[in-house]
């Protein structure tokens, strides 16, 4: 085993909050202290890196993940950019010319802040691409335009729910053309894509990702050849997750920790689809529902009998119904108990109140939660009000009030709906829109971390202290402050008698730190001189 000793930097551990140096001795941490007791051991290491006062932290866990459609969209036809139809089928006719007839997988628009508040048309995107298969997906991934020459291929679609003439697709009709157009994209290709995303969130600090897989997400081959990928290449640690219901023998088959994930009961707001009590503010639809109760509490007992995770993709109120029903009929047939064991997940969970905080509080769910969500779409003159309305749009994401009653919250992007990101969503949940819902930069930072692991069952990482995983990351972080307590009051300090480590600054004014090295249980997955290699 190699022994390596990290030196002169500031550590954040709650070992010491004045810590300055760490040892790491194969794949954990061995030792955390100060300089001057580090140097009288410094003959028996390996190796020292000198931290020349930058950041020592755990690395980062991205609790939601879609690695390979994150990949897909860094290397290829990003739309996230787009300000209007004009710039979307710019980008498509570029990309379409630059492939001469390829497949073209697009992502990332959205056309809420749009002058014509609407995408291109099948016959638009036609045009565009010279007739070519296209996959456009919106930035929710819940909705698409396709082309003429995809939905032929999927004549099925004309019966299912969610197909339009237009070629913006829902529901069902979207799942289908999806699942035609990622046919496209070969081995190769994948795991092209798979690196390009781990790559990304090495050089971010991110030590582990979870992936959110599922028959209609990626398909089992994709899932597979991901989990092989992180365990023979030198990447971040890859926890997989399965959404498929039924029970978790196919989860359990295909070696993923958990039958949960991206297990729709709902949509999306954005896409009109997620499931919601009363009618959208700016349509006449109450969303899809895609699971009952009934459902839900059967999945949710097979997986608690068998000591697996359970979890569901879950946003609107509509959709919390069911699985708050879902959950309290399940514990009635299993025993609470049985259920608390198995330690049962949400994802999302945009649009709880105070009963389903309750329930979820009660049965020891983790909620994996998705701070840049608010950031990006919350406000009074957001997309979430524009569809909402105001009202009911200042309740989402209530991160305060789970928080407060217990809930184990996981943070993470849901990339390539948001981009991997750690130190913006910490920023996010510390600045949410709502000043009632917002928690401190400690608090969330401990829910990006610390949460990641206990959210996949694993109580031992997230932290810097003897013993634990040697997942983490050096920062250029500029100067280090401590937050109050109480998120709502703006107080900062940099008086060392605080007792606990700091933090860097986290105002929108300033940059996020920037990642100097990234270690996944004591092997480098990534350093700042490799990415100044790769430019």
């Amino acid at each position: 085993m190699t022994t390596t000793l990290y030196l002169g930097g500031h550590v954040y551990t709650p070992v010491d909050p004045e810590a300055t140096a760490l040892v790491v001795d194969g794949d954990s941490v061995a030792w955390v202290g100060r300089d001057g007791a580090a140097r009288s051991g410094a003959d028996e290491v390996d190796h020292v890196v000198p931290l020349d006062g930058a950041l020592i932290t755990p690395a980062f866990v991205d609790a939601h993940v879609h690695t390979t459609s994150t990949g897909l969209a860094l290397i290829g036809l990003d739309l996230s950019t787009a300000t209007s139809v004009e710039d979307v089928l710019d980008l498509v006719e570029r990309h379409a010319r630059s492939t001469r007839g390829g497949v073209v997988l697009g992502h990332g628009w959205d056309e809420s802040g749009w002058p014509e508040p609407r995408p291109p048309s099948r016959e638009e995107v036609d045009r565009a691409s010279y007739g070519a298969v296209v996959y456009l997906s919106r930035v929710d991934v819940h909705s698409c335009v396709a082309s003429s020459a995809l939905m032929a291929v999927t004549p099925e679609i004309k019966a299912q729910p969610g197909y339009d003439e237009s070629g913006w697709l829902r529901q069902q009709a979207h799942h289908t053309v999806r699942a035609a157009a990622f046919e496209s994209v070969t081995a190769h290709q994948r795991a092209v894509a798979q690196r390009a995303a781990l790559t990304h969130a090495a050089s971010l600090g991110i030590g582990m990702v979870h992936e959110l897989g599922g028959p209609d997400i990626s398909g089992a081959d994709d899932f597979r050849a991901l989990l092989e990928l992180a365990r023979t290449e030198v990447t971040p640690e890859v926890i997989g997750y399965w959404g498929e219901a039924g029970g978790p023998q196919a989860a359990l088959e295909l070696g993923a920790r958990g039958a949960a994930g991206d297990l729709f009961i709902d949509g999306a707001i954005g896409s009109r689809t997620a499931l919601l009590r009363e009618a959208y503010s700016d349509d006449d639809t109450f969303g899809a529902e895609y699971l009952d109760a009934a459902q839900i509490r059967d999945h949710i007992a097979a997986c608690s009998l068998a000591g697996v995770q359970a979890g569901f993709h879950v946003i609107g109120d509509g959709a919390m119904d069911l699985m708050a029903a879902g959950f309290v009929e399940a514990a009635e047939q299993v025993g609470s108990g049985t259920l608390r064991a198995a330690r049962h997940r949400i994802e999302h969970a945009e649009m709880l109140d105070a009963h389903h905080i309750a329930v979820f509080a009660d049965l020891g769910v983790v909620a994996s939660v998705q701070p840049m969500f608010d950031e990006l779409w919350g406000g009074s003159d957001g997309m979430y009000a524009s569809r909402l309305g105001a009202d009911r749009a200042s309740m989402l994401n209530p991160f305060a009030a789970m928080v407060d009653a217990g809930i184990p919250l996981a943070f993470g992007s849901d990339a390539p709906v948001t981009p991997l990101g750690p130190w913006e969503a910490v920023r996010a949940a510390a600045h949410h829109h709502n000043p009632a819902h917002r928690i401190t930069v400690r608090a969330a930072f401990n829910a990006h971390t610390r949460g990641g692991w206990r959210a996949a069952g694993m109580d031992d990482g997230g932290v810097l202290a003897p013993g634990a995983p040697a997942n983490l990351a050096v920062w250029n972080a500029g100067e280090l402050v401590v937050q109050t307590p109480d998120a709502r009051v703006a107080a900062w300090s940099t008086d060392p008698r605080a007792g606990v480590p700091g933090l860097p600054d986290l105002q929108h004014d300033r940059p996020v730190p920037q990642c100097l090295r990234t270690v996944v249980r004591g092997t480098t997955v990534f350093t700042h001189e490799e990415r100044q290699e790769i430019q």
